[in-house]
């Protein structure tokens, strides 16, 4: 079973940032807590925890893609 990794918002006002770096790799294992990515907006970075344990099948964003939603 697959899980989308969507991306958080750091503020009730965020509504798009930068992906900035993956920590992760396809073929990774992952649990619960393990940080996978960062992501970047103008005011602050945030690092993105895996919810779940599992193997990293794919990844869709590049890393250094802005604007993402």
């Amino acid at each position: 079973m697959s899980i989308d990794i969507l991306m958080p918002a750091l503020s009730p006002t965020m509504e798009e940032g930068t992906l900035a770096k993956w920590h992760v790799k396809v073929g990774d294992t992952v649990k619960a807590g393990d940080v996978i990515a960062e992501i970047e907006t103008d005011k602050a970075t945030m690092e993105v925890e895996a919810v779940d344990e599992g193997v990293i099948e794919a990844i869709l964003v590049d890393a250094g893609t802005e604007n993402v939603k």
